[in-house]
């Protein structure tokens, strides 16, 4: 194997690669609960080759990234681990101690966790961790890891490397921190790397970034294990998948069989629940709110129900320069119609939301709700209309007492509205459940107790709750799995024609406004750039910020699989 002194880097097309880095052959994973095992994975089995990418699908709780941790000893203390094989590099692993185990963790296999923010020391720079892995591999002296830090920071395209190699995270974007804790996981040049949800909750340009990263190795010749919920990051990487759910491999095959000719029902339903412009009008989850399949435009005459002119905020920052998060953006929502707000971390998007809430003070600039005066009111005097606007955030759970079962939740969403009797106040309760889709059942249980489906539906019955003419979403699906991603989007659509909500649906996912939205309002810099319908705006986008968004996501079209075997580099 050649070897660039200095680098490290590898050639897809080298001769001497072992024919098969990973092999796993049924595994099965167990945790203690109670005193007795309850298996988490049952089964898997699959085969790595060089320069070759295994994605496991799947959602929540289907065992993936269980299965990842189990393949490199990092399944937990509690865990029970059984294969009839697995080997890395040719080498029995099931019986490693810890201390074989980090031998090999870092020089051979390089683990890039989803949150790189949680994942990376918040108390040092990130040269210093990245500088912290080749130390422990003993790689060179001190100032042959320096280069080689700021070496990684290029190669992953992190610009300015000798300034951000002595800054923290938390003084990094979020596409810079993934791609410094890319840098730490290859910075050995292992040969397998394992990217758990690398992307998940990323923008589309900096998903982008990643991917290219990704598939840069890849052409580089590493073995990639990627674990993912996005089935538009899979197509743009994987060639073989593995479909899990509860623990089992329900099917598994090449991306072309898999995408393009789909076996399972399971399968099926999750391609079919990808949203994008291909979508609008139509049910990503056949059977479960049906009324979401002839959706129709709001009548163009409708009277605003939420109006903002010149609205502008700006924040001072610890330098004592002053930055202008909003700068004069304008809009208008009418009744029964969504308007998607789309743009990437910093656009200015979920200020603009915030102060279409009143939760944050204008600098410049007016909202109007119902017609009447917002933004210039003090609180006390909002208090009477403020039931009119409601709000869904991202984590649901972080927006919910943890020590308030569901009843409570909701009873206390209707403070505001009197009731003739505490049994009519449960059956508006009950009315709320139903207009969700949940049963009465999870009255009694706390958010902790609810799935994340469940909580996002619990979220969406409290801000119904004061019969509001607008509910504000930020980021309210980007943080689910597909598959009930997709649920929540048709209960969104059933519930507008039902009772005439209108939603302000602020997203960074260009799929899912897309397909929800009637109007879409592209931000960048606290400035709207551009507005239009989606047709207009995806199809002819007319700013190069547009265009350039619209180019960074991850084309999926499952029919373009069939029949056709996946080239590798």
């Amino acid at each position: 194997m050649s070897v660039v002194q200095g680098t490290t880097e590898k050639l897809v097309d080298e001769l001497d690669w072992p024919a098969t880095r990973l092999r796993v052959e049924n595994l099965r994973t167990a945790f203690v609960v109670d005193g007795r095992p309850r298996e988490v994975v049952s089964g898997v089995s699959f085969d790595l080759l060089p320069g070759e990418c295994v994605a496991i699908v799947g959602e929540s709780g289907s065992g993936k990234s269980v299965t990842a941790r189990s393949l490199v000893g990092l399944a937990g203390t509690n865990a029970i681990v059984h294969a009839d094989a697995l080997e890395i590099h040719h080498e029995d692993v099931r019986t490693f101690t810890p201390r074989q185990w980090r031998r090999i963790r870092g020089r051979d296999i390089g683990f890039v966790l989803q949150d790189a923010l949680v994942s990376l020391d918040p108390l040092r720079p990130v040269g210093a961790e990245i500088a912290e892995a080749l130390r422990l591999h003993k790689w060179g002296d001190r100032a042959a890891r320096a280069q080689r830090v700021l070496h990684l920071l290029t190669r992953v395209g992190v610009p300015l490397p000798e300034l951000r190699a002595k800054q923290r995270p938390d003084q990094l974007s979020g596409g810079l921190r993934q791609r410094a804790l890319i840098a730490s996981a290859i910075a050995l040049d292992p040969d397998i790397v394992i990217a758990d949800e690398p992307t998940t909750a990323l923008d589309v340009t900096v998903q982008a970034q990643v991917l290219a990263q990704l598939e840069e190795m890849k052409r580089r010749g590493a073995s990639i294990i990627l674990i993912s919920h996005d089935l538009s990051v899979v197509a743009q990487l994987a060639d073989q998948i593995l479909v899990m759910r509860g623990g089992v491999v329900l099917e598994q095959g090449t991306a072309a069989e898999v995408l393009g000719s789909p076996r399972h029902e399971y399968t099926k339903a999750l391609i079919a629940a990808v949203p994008s412009e291909a979508t609008r009008g139509k049910a990503l989850s056949p059977g479960t709110i049906e009324a979401a399949t002839d959706a129709q435009p709001p009548a163009e005459v409708a009277a605003p129900v939420l109006e903002a002119t010149g609205l502008v905020k700006r924040f001072h920052t610890r330098d004592g320069s002053v930055t202008r998060a909003v700068d004069g953006v304008s809009f208008t929502l009418s009744a029964g119609e969504t308007l998607g707000i789309v743009g990437e971390s910093g656009s200015g998007k979920s200020t603009t939301a915030r102060l279409a809430l009143g939760l944050e003070s204008l600098d410049g600039g007016e909202v109007r709700l119902l017609g009447q005066a917002w933004s210039v009111l003090p609180e006390r005097r909002r208090r009477t209309l403020r039931p009119r606007i409601s709000v869904v955030y991202q984590d649901p759970l972080s927006s919910f007492d943890p020590r308030w079962n569901v009843e409570r939740i909701l009873v206390d969403a209707l403070r505001g509205e009197r009731f003739t009797s505490a049994a009519a106040r449960r059956e508006r309760v009950l009315e709320l459940l139903d207009l969700v889709g949940l049963t009465p059942e999870v009255l009694n249980r706390f958010p902790l107790r609810l799935s994340g489906g469940q909580r996002q539906r619990v979220a969406i019955a409290r801000a119904l709750a004061p019969r509001p003419s607008v509910i504000v979403l930020d980021e309210a699906v980007s943080a689910l799995d597909v598959t009930i991603q997709a649920q929540i989007l048709d209960l969104l659509v059933a519930l507008q024609r039902e009772t005439g909500v209108s939603y302000l649906f602020i997203s960074h996912d260009l799929g899912v406004i897309s397909h929800l939205s009637d109007r879409v309002l592209v931000m960048k810099d606290g400035v709207v750039v551009e507005e239009g319908r989606p047709d207009d705006i995806f199809r002819h986008p007319a700013h190069p910020y547009t265009r350039d968004l619209i180019a960074s996501i991850p084309e999926f079209d499952p029919a373009s699989f069939v029949g056709s075997p996946i080239e590798k580099d």
